[in-house]
């Protein structure tokens, strides 16, 4: 029986593993643990360990540091992150680790097992997206494994790129496609009952965080995306908080003042995945600098007014408009998409079963 350790660092990870963790569940040819590290174990980012548990799984809990986010906070985390990994790894056999992604406490975790030699499986390598530090974890993390899933076919090649090699790169597609494909979302009618919004208004969806490449600009970024959301009062406005990047903390202060001052503005801690997609689904465009708005929001289609630095490098289809993060620019974005007839995109992110292509490679890998 091989054993494999699936690292999760938070709610968002985790709600993009689903499909994957019932695909390995049902082999009887492996023992998956679920690591619940980083902000799954934190009050202030929703304690999401109890979206796991309430999954029917019991997650191995690793307490690691999210404190802060300064960049000399972040690199004591990541430092502290690594020694408690470092501990965590001598004391387990696994015959392999499964991350996705590009956070640095997944750096973190992966980067502790690489002197045990443990084998990594990295999950959507190859992305760009320069105007955050990501990036740089994100291609460590490629480095570091010997099993590579990427959810498009220019990011397998920019793997390729990247380790020098072929070997072990696979274009399976997007594990968001799968959920996306398999979920019963909310209707509108539900969606009010389970959060007391009522999408039948015309809604934006507002996911921002923090670029982390331009640090010293964020405060005027944050300011004028506020100035934005104020002015957009023919709309509901809901906003999710950001991750635990760094200057994080300023943007959430802020959008959470916004929405005390302001009706038509709603901030929203936790959705959870088929909160969040049924909002996707169901609002009118959506705003900001999330990935989910390229993979997801292709699925819908939905447009996508995606501002700033921090994606730029992805792989952009037709219903996303790049804009600068200046508060005319977005009015104006706005305003042309209520012009437009529906999104009509292609999603190049696969057809819902990349976590079956997933567990078949990993459990070929095994049985070597």
């Amino acid at each position: 029986m091989k054993r494999i350790a699936l690292l999760t660092s938070s709610r968002a990870d985790y709600s993009l593993y689903c499909p994957l963790i019932k695909e390995l569940s049902q082999s009887s040819d492996v023992t998956l643990d679920v690591i619940a590290f980083g902000s799954h174990l934190s009050k202030k980012y929703g304690y999401t360990l109890e979206l796991i548990r309430k999954d029917g799984l019991s997650p191995v809990c690793v307490e690691t540091p999210i404190l802060g986010g300064e960049p000399t906070v972040i690199s004591r985390n990541i430092g502290s992150t690594v020694r408690i990994f470092s501990s965590f790894w001598a004391q387990q056999t696994y015959d392999l680790i499964i991350c996705l992604g590009d956070r640095y406490e997944m750096y973190a975790a992966v980067l502790a097992s690489v002197p045990y030699n443990l084998p990594v499986a990295h999950i959507a390598g190859g992305e760009t997206t320069m105007g955050a530090i990501d990036e740089k974890f994100r291609h460590s993390l490629s480095i570091f494994s010997q099993l590579h899933f990427t959810s498009a076919e220019v990011y397998k090649n920019k793997v390729a790129g990247i380790i020098g090699s072929n070997s072990g790169v696979y274009n399976t597609g997007s594990l968001s496609i799968d959920n996306l494909s398999k979920l019963e979302l909310l209707t509108v009618q539900e969606f009010k009952q389970k959060f007391d919004i009522d999408l039948l208004k015309p809604t934006i969806l507002v996911t921002f965080h923090p670029e982390t490449v331009n640090l010293k600009n964020n405060s005027h970024y944050l300011q004028q995306l506020i100035q934005c959301l104020q002015q957009l009062t023919d709309y509901q406005i809901v906003t999710t908080m950001p991750n635990a990047d760094t200057m994080g903390d300023m943007i959430r202060r802020g959008i959470r003042d916004l929405s005390e001052t302001h009706a038509h503005v709603i901030a929203v801690e936790n959705f959870g995945t088929i909160g969040y997609l049924s909002c996707m689904k169901h609002c009118a465009m959506m705003l900001g600098n999330t990935s989910s708005g390229f993979v997801e929001a292709a699925y819908f289609p939905k447009y996508v007014i995606n501002i700033g630095d921090r994606q730029t490098g992805r792989f952009v289809t037709n219903n996303i408009f790049n804009t600068p993060i200046e508060c005319e620019a977005m009015l104006f974005q706005v305003r042309k998409i209520q012009a437009l007839p529906p999104s009509t995109a292609e999603n190049p992110y696969g057809d819902g079963s990349a976590a079956r292509r997933m567990s078949m490679h990993i459990l070929d890998y095994l049985n070597k």
